[in-house]
């Protein structure tokens, strides 16, 4: 599968084998149950987090990996939003620093 990524002007197809939505489930639980305990999102910290942040965190890791050409983990957090919200058609990572801006687009 293929996630459209946009990080400000920039379209980024991901491509995120099947075998990864698949193999990848035990990190996609352990990444579930390091998010349980809260995450500090932007200025922001928030104790139980929604599948929308979720998927906003992974988001903010995506666009690190992206820039710095890690592949492997970019297509571990494509994974890990596209398992979170079957049916995404694309993403819109906000690349000012407010990870809370970032947004998922659904077919």
């Amino acid at each position: 599968m293929i996630l459209n990524v946009f990080a400000g002007e920039d379209a980024i197809p991901v491509t995120v084998p099947d075998e990864v939505l698949i193999e990848a489930e035990p990190f996609f639980s352990k990444m579930d149950k390091d998010l349980d305990a809260g995450w500090q999102m932007s200025r922001d910290w928030i104790e139980n987090l929604n599948t929308l942040q979720r998927c906003q965190v992974a988001a903010d890791r995506l666009l690190t990996a992206l820039e710095t050409e890690n592949r492997a983990m970019a297509a571990m957090m494509a994974g890990y939003i596209i398992n979170k919200i079957p049916g995404i058609k694309e993403i819109h990572i906000d690349t000012t620093g407010d990870m809370q801006q970032t947004e998922i687009l659904v077919k």
